[in-house]
């Protein structure tokens, strides 16, 4: 058996299976043993190898001593990129790692949860690991790119990098030469040199790939060779090269007298060199950038670059600046793949497996009209970029159409076409704002087209003549925004629209981001404080109107919670809205050399709901029956301001707050001084969430109920007070200005003259529970915290309960990624538990044990005992018996998860208001 069959074999059997805890050494023996012919694999593969640190042994999953493989193995569904308790398993593996004798340290890390393969190229130094972006191998995929996993068996072996460092060193010749172009351009101060420079640098990407994967000549490289016959010479070289896209632009019958060598150029097409533009003036240099880039280029494989991971990398160091202020961030492979999966693909997937598993009397009609049903997709991008989305997507399609190819081949190969290929670039449409990243996804899209013609030839051992280009990428220079996407194309032709739009803050944007969002939402409430992707919503749900098209989005996650969640979803529920999948909250990674790491969730809708929805959490994949803008299986509901709570309890309110311009605060470095010159009386503690979290000390001077005549004989707080009086005169705000009458004063004063519960307005997101409190009346409240006079111990233990805990989690804001706790969102809209007496007796009893149990450890501040690494036992026991009598009052059973506390909330939510 081949080696392309035996891995086929090998992923028939283990497709949809595998226990991390009882198929793991199975499943590598199998793999060894019968993909890579290792006779004895048991002899070639260590499990359960040893490592000591924290003054513990730990044990490898699996490690490869010859070609020094460190395998971290998860169960099958397990996501890879989300933490196992702290650490996601590349974080588990890199400690295994970093912790092995020097000579045992991995060369490559592998994470898998059968299903797939992340590999790590991990080049190691004395102290410390340079780590490649992970290359994922799909177990379905493994018959085509088992050569992908020979590292494990050949210690020399690097087939596996070329993904990244093909593409990475592609893209540095191409920096290398725009750096000292640009220079050049300047120098000669010429007009619009931008807009030529990355034309030249596009047609020099297409014109490398083209020579190197043979697509000018099938025998021979000679763009490069041709263009170092001039070395040295700046004027000829730039003569050359304008020949050379000169003849690229012309058919064979139209060139006329062309030298011979030129006219062994074939006619491209397809616009890439339609435009005469002004080429730099080298004339005069010895070493110009033309050599650099040519002689750079001599070793480098464009044939096996990858367009998707190329795209990003050559817009990002090209024009970083742009994509950053634009608010645009790259994408990986793999989150790429969060949206197409679920949207489209996996049912792609499912269909060919029907079409493919039928009886043989209806198998080539179905594997034939699967293909046509492959060739009429039409996707949309509307903030396309580099094209990542669209040449992913066309990848994968073109994947899947080329097993179909193979299997209609192998069953009558003449009921095949001349050129059987129906899918291309012509139903793939982008729109984007950057005119240097839309040439930059045509040349991708063309490359990609031009990978998998090149992999159909090899399935029906026939040449399909690549060019002249005979399609073009739709993608045009626009903002989508602001024009009619029907013109781009017809409502009735598109199936799926997809993308990342721009991640900006609704404080963040520019003028002409603001202005957009204006015409897409208009004058509604709130529009000044939404992210600026919700626009993409908005417009996609109005476009898609009364059609069958669905889509799906990454989006910051701050468009699901807190105010946004009810001002951007309201409408566009009123509009017809449905969520048929969604990714909550992860990190969003690229592949650009600026990788950006961001909170985002991936939202998929439409018009019509699906009859089978999924929520995609962590590890988890949720079968849900409704989505709401929460991102819960949960009614559709809106947690919107409320100014009073909503069930029978106390109040909250801000805390006080100074408007002060500092001179009533006193630090630690000045207490000294001011208890020397003014009486204790006049000072008290102030705390707000840092000094509360974080066991930090102030004090404020607090005049509130003072004789003025008396505190203003002390020379200290005189001057104080006349500073903080000038200070509000000069304030822009009509009602600061006012309590310059009043300067001795807090601006608000909201202090209790009982015990009152804190609640930190901003804390991290890593702890499990938000540290609250009591706190003593003359401890003054900053407006950093809120306030909840005369509360008890029993709205202190709901309050610091997990269930309460799960709701903040979800309908708060963020600040970042910290938790934004909001009175009139989070507290007022909570909906309270209806206890017996002996649930609330129990619920008083757990609160006051975890403030005793905080008692124990008065010298660690809450920063410390509610860090999840260093929390004590005592501690966390206190709380998870908290957590038991609160459920209990609530009457939820212990097991249910946070999303399902949740969801049970909104459900009693909805039953008091009656939305």
């Amino acid at each position: 058996m081949g080696r392309r069959d035996a891995a086929k074999q090998f992923a028939t059997d283990w497709n949809g299976r595998g226990n991390e805890k009882s198929d793991s050494q199975n499943f590598w023996r199998a793999l060894l043993n019968k993909v890579f012919d290792v006779n004895e694999p048991e002899k070639f593969i260590q499990f359960e190898k040893p490592v000591s640190f924290d003054g513990h042994t730990h044990f490898i999953d699996a490690y490869i001593p010859s070609t020094k493989v460190l395998i971290e193995q998860k169960s099958l569904f397990k996501n890879l990129s989300e933490p196992d308790n702290t650490l996601t398993p590349f974080e588990q593996a890199l400690r295994y790692a970093e912790n092995l004798d020097y000579t045992d340290r991995p060369r490559w890390i592998v994470t898998c949860n059968f299903a797939e393969f992340r590999i790590y190229y991990a080049q190691k130094f004395f102290f410390y690991y340079e780590i490649t972006p992970p290359v994922i191998v799909k177990l379905e995929n493994l018959p085509d790119e088992y050569n992908r996993l020979n590292f494990l068996v050949d210690p020399d072996d690097t087939t596996i990098l070329d993904d990244v460092n093909f593409s990475r060193a592609a893209v540095s010749v191409i920096k290398n030469f725009y750096d000292k172009v640009e220079v050049n351009y300047q120098k000669y101060f010429v007009d619009n040199w931008k807009n030529f420079l990355y034309k030249i640098c596009v047609r020099l990407v297409f014109c490398f790939y083209a020579d190197d994967s043979r697509l000018f000549n099938d025998d021979q490289k000679f763009f490069t060779p041709y263009l170092l016959n001039f070395m040295g010479d700046g004027d000829k070289q730039i003569d050359a090269l304008q020949k050379i896209f000169d003849v690229l632009n012309t058919p064979y019958e139209l060139r006329g007298n062309v030298d011979a060598t030129l006219n062994k150029f074939p006619y491209v097409n397809g616009g890439l060199f339609d435009e005469k533009i002004s080429l730099p003036n080298f004339a005069g240099h010895f070493d110009t950038p033309i050599d650099t880039a040519f002689l750079a280029n001599i070793n480098i494989h464009w044939e096996k670059i990858s367009p998707p991971i190329f795209g990003s990398m050559f817009e990002s160091a090209l024009n970083p600046d742009m994509r950053r202020q634009g608010g645009m961030h790259y994408t990986s492979v793999e989150n790429i793949h969060k949206v197409i999966d679920p949207l489209f693909l996996d049912k792609l997937h499912k269909n060919f497996a029907s079409a493919k598993n039928a009886n043989k009397i209806n198998r080539l009609q179905r594997l034939i009209d699967f293909q046509n049903e492959l060739a009429t997709l039409t996707f949309l991008d509307p903030a396309c970029g580099s094209g990542n989305f669209l040449t992913e997507t066309f990848l994968s399609i073109r994947a899947l159409e080329n097993e179909t190819i193979r299997e209609i081949y192998n069953i009558d190969k003449n009921s095949l076409d001349e050129n059987p290929i129906k899918v291309t670039i012509e139903n793939f449409f982008g729109i984007e704002i950057n005119g240097y990243a839309v040439a930059v996804a045509q040349v991708a899209m063309w490359i990609a087209e031009h990978q998998m013609l090149h992999k159909t030839e090899k399935i029906i051992h026939k040449d399909l003549n690549p060019l002249p280009l005979k399609h073009h990428p739709k993608i045009i220079c626009a903002n989508a925004l602001q024009i009619d996407w029907a013109n781009i194309v017809p409502r009735d032709k598109l199936s799926f629209i997809i993308g990342n739009p721009p991640f900006v803050g609704g404080m963040m944007m520019n003028r002409e981001q603001k202005a957009d969002m204006w015409k897409i939402w208009g004058n509604i409430k709130g529009v000044g404080e939404m992210d600026y992707v919700s626009a993409w919503y908005k417009k996609t749900l109005e476009f898609i109107k009364s059609t069958k098209i669905e889509a799906a989005f990454v989006s910051t996650n701050s468009i699901v919670q807190g105010q946004q969640a009810i001002t951007v979803w309201k409408p566009l529920n009123n509009l017809g809205l449905k969520i048929n999948f969604a990714y909550r909250t992860f990190k969003w990674f690229s592949e650009s050399e600026n990788m950006a790491a961001v909170h985002c969730v991936i939202i998929g809708f439409s018009m019509k709901s699906r009859r089978k929805k999924f929520i995609y959490d962590g590890n988890r994949k949720i079968p849900a029956q409704n989505i709401n803008s929460y991102l819960l299986d949960a009614p559709q509901i809106s947690i919107d301001y409320r100014s009073e709570p909503l069930c029978n309890v106390p109040s909250m309110h801000f805390g006080n707050m100074p408007r002060d311009g500092g001179n009533l605060i006193i630090k630690i470095d000045s207490i000294k001084l001011f208890q020397k010159k003014i009486p204790e009386k006049f000072i008290r503690p102030y705390i707000g969430a840092e000094e509360f979290i974080n066991g930090k000390k102030r004090w404020c001077i607090w005049l509130k109920d003072c004789d003025v005549k008396e505190f203003m004989k002390y020379p200290l707080i005189a001057e104080k007070v006349t500073e903080v009086m000038q200070f509000r005169l000069e304030s822009k705000a009509v009602a600061t200005r006012r309590w310059a009458l009043k300067p001795h004063l807090f601006c608000q004063i909201a202090q209790p003259k009982t015990n009152y519960i804190l609640v930190p307005r901003v804390s991290s997101e890593n702890r499990r529970y938000i540290p609250i409190g009591f706190l003593s009346p003359e401890i003054i409240a900053s407006d950093a915290i809120h306030i909840i006079p005369n509360a008890t111990l029993y709205h202190f233990g709901v309050l610091t309960s997990s269930v309460h805990m799960a709701w903040t989690r979800v309908v708060c804001g963020r600040l970042e990624m910290r938790y934004r706790y909001s009175k009139d969102i989070v507290y007022n809209n909570f909906v309270w538990c209806s206890p017996t007496d002996t649930q609330k007796k129990l619920i008083e009893q757990t609160a006051q044990k975890i403030l005793d149990v905080r008692a124990d450890f008065a010298d660690k501040t809450l920063a410390y005992l509610y860090n999840e690494s260093t929390m004590p036992p005592e501690l966390r026991l206190a709380h998870w018996e908290n957590d038991s009598a609160v459920m209990a009052a609530y009457g939820f059973d212990e097991n249910l998860s946070e999303s399902e506390i949740v969801a049970a909330l909104m459900e009693m939510y909805k039953n008091l208001t009656g939305e």
